[in-house]
């Protein structure tokens, strides 16, 4: 696939912005993780990936259950909000990394754009349709968790944001994120048994979203469903077999994300216990396979490049344990060491100039530059 001048462009900008902060990056000693700073300049550069992806419907890859020749449809008629970046949830989340980076930088070079898009997607009209997708037969595993849990994020992005846009916008997505959350009360205890994997389905991933939304609007039920659900599923895991890890196409590390999961709804006491339980070896970096960053040999490859995103989440997930243990615990130095190698390793490749990372990745780093070690 040849680079589009865009890309080029893109890269032009992330990429020296994101070489600087690692450059200006300490040795990796503080217990909350590697000083990472998301400055206004690389804030531009993710902006614009978005704004390419949002309104690139093709190549899409659809998550579409055709019962008949009447759902034969293009992804903007089935999804008049989300129907870019190649796929539902990385629309939803490229929606979210806009609103993140607007709330931070209102003087954002591209923030007038920014605004037209996410007001031109986030109509009622639109998040109706939306919603309104849920409610078909065949759609009932659709984008679960994983578009779930982003939803919500978007969600609970714009009800922080005391903006005259985001009050309008987040009035038209709350019928769709009642129609999430009513999906979580409903499935979630009939998943007997936890997916552990390094994609889409993995149910920690999907659980700790949906914890940090239900916290931040009040929903008792939410919550409640998540904490009894993380303890049913996880609450007696010992000695992961973290060494299998990682996947070939894993964008997440499924010990790592169930153990950021652990540290929202454990006391900081039973964590403690619980982690050294869980990961016996972390002191000591062990094993290497998940201490280290993972290898991408192909950015051009869409499965093979998930493995930046490993690297991302893995950083994001290792930081916040490490915040979560006490002081004195001999893993914060081994678990912040290595979120700051993850970080350097990723970020570089983010502006790749290939659509396979462009069009996901950024949302990936926005998170890990933007959010606190423990929110």
């Amino acid at each position: 696939m040849k680079r589009s001048r865009l890309s080029k462009a893109l890269r032009a900008v992330v990429a020296p912005v994101v070489l600087l902060i690692l450059l200006a990056m300490p040795e990796p000693s503080h217990a909350d993780g590697p000083s990472l700073a998301l400055t206004p300049e690389l804030a531009s550069g993710f902006a614009r990936l978005a704004l390419k992806g949002l309104s690139t419907e093709f190549p899409n890859k659809p998550e579409h259950v055709m019962a008949g020749p009447g759902d034969v449809k293009g992804p903007q008629s089935l999804h008049p909000a989300f129907y870019g970046s190649y796929d539902w949830h990385s629309s939803v989340h490229g929606h979210w990394m806009l609103v993140r980076l607007l709330r931070m930088f209102p003087d954002l070079r591209e923030a007038h754009e920014a605004r037209a898009v996410l007001g031109a997607h986030l109509t009622a009209e639109n998040l109706k349709a939306e919603a309104g997708y849920f409610a078909r037969k065949d759609s009932k595993s659709f984008e679960r968790p994983y578009g779930w849990a982003w939803l919500l994020k978007l969600a609970l992005e714009l009800n922080g944001w005391d903006d005259p846009d985001a009050r309008v916008w987040v009035k038209n997505l709350r019928p769709l994120a009642d129609v999430i959350v009513a999906r979580y009360l409903e499935f979630f205890p009939k998943q007997t048994y936890p997916i552990r994997t390094g994609v889409h389905p993995n149910t920690a991933f999907g659980l700790s979203f949906a914890y940090d939304y239900a916290r931040s609007v009040g929903d008792t039920r939410l919550l409640a469903l998540v904490q009894e659900r993380a303890s049913t599923y996880f609450g007696s895991d010992v000695d992961v077999p973290v060494r299998w890890e990682p996947g070939g196409a894993d964008f997440f590390s499924p010990s790592l994300t169930e153990a950021d999961l652990m540290r929202r709804v454990l006391p900081p006491g039973e964590f403690r216990i619980w982690f050294a339980r869980f990961l016996p070896g972390a002191a000591q970096g062990e094993p290497r396979s998940v201490f280290q960053p993972a290898m991408v040999t192909d950015l051009t490859d869409p499965q093979l490049v998930h493995l930046d995103g490993l690297n991302l989440s893995r950083s994001w997930c290792m930081r916040s344990i490490a915040a979560a243990l006490p002081a004195g615990d001999a893993a914060r130095a081994a678990l912040t060491s290595s979120s700051a190698r993850h970080a350097e390793a990723a970020l570089a490749h983010v502006a790749s100039g290939d659509y396979a990372g462009e069009h996901w990745l950024a949302s990936f780093a926005v998170y890990l530059l933007s959010t606190p070690a423990v929110e």
